[in-house]
């Protein structure tokens, strides 16, 4: 006999989306203002407390549609993501790469989101609606199934990491990384640091912020090409 699934799943997958929107209280509601509260404060300041105080209802009456904070995250992570955009695989490369730019807009908009997600894997509609995305973009690739998840988690690790780099990078009151790292880096401790600070590979792309990300992700898109070749 197999395993009940957490609540949180068994509601997320047995009602359909939306079912239980409605003017009142309802879990929709209760999540949508947590996703709006965790995007404003951050993810540690959002609480059941804070969360009735912005519904004007009852901490108690919270209970009543989710069981508990580690629940309400999973409906949280469900919502947040959006739909992934829509896949062409007779382009993979083009269709992965904006699978990963709009990785790249959920984590920027729903900055918490690259918190949250250590809770636990993808099982939700919502996030297996990326995963899928992601894989039937390699379709026609000839990559084998571990293949195509392995390329795809790859271009999801790669896209959470640079994102969360450019985040606190932004939100830092440290001076600009290649300025600080003029300070620190000494050639004879550092060398090859030093040759790539010289040669000004820290320093932002005048005209495109994202040119580290695109350049990072067309290295990572020319490995699975390699692969997809043989």
């Amino acid at each position: 006999m197999s395993e009940p699934l957490p609540r949180a799943l068994e509601i997320l997958w047995r009602e359909p989306a939306g079912s239980g929107r409605s003017a009142g209280l309802s879990r929709d509601r209760i999540v949508r203002t947590a996703v709006d509260l965790a995007d404003e404060a951050g993810l540690a300041a959002l609480s059941m407390a804070r969360l009735a105080d912005r519904l004007g209802c009852g901490t108690m009456s919270l209970y009543r549609h989710v069981a508990n904070k580690d629940e309400l995250l999973t409906f949280m992570l469900s919502e947040a993501v959006g739909a992934p955009p829509s896949i062409d695989p007779a382009n993979w490369t083009a269709a992965l790469t904006d699978w990963a730019f709009g990785l790249w807009e959920v984590y920027h908009r729903h900055p918490w989101i690259l918190q949250a997600g250590a809770a636990g894997p993808p099982a939700d509609p919502g996030q297996l609606a990326w995963l899928d995305a992601g894989l039937a973009a390699l379709e026609r690739t000839g990559l084998t199934e571990r293949d195509k998840l392995a390329a795809v988690m790859a271009v999801l690790h790669f896209t959470r990491g640079a994102a969360a780099l450019d985040l606190e990078a932004a939100n830092t009151d440290w001076p600009e990384y290649p300025a600080l790292l003029r300070r620190l880096v000494e050639e004879d401790r550092f060398p090859a640091v030093a040759t790539a600070l010289r040669a000004g590979v820290f320093d932002r792309a005048d005209g495109d912020p994202l040119a580290e990300f695109r350049a990072g992700l067309g290295q990572l898109l020319g490995g699975i090409a390699t692969r997809a070749a043989r």
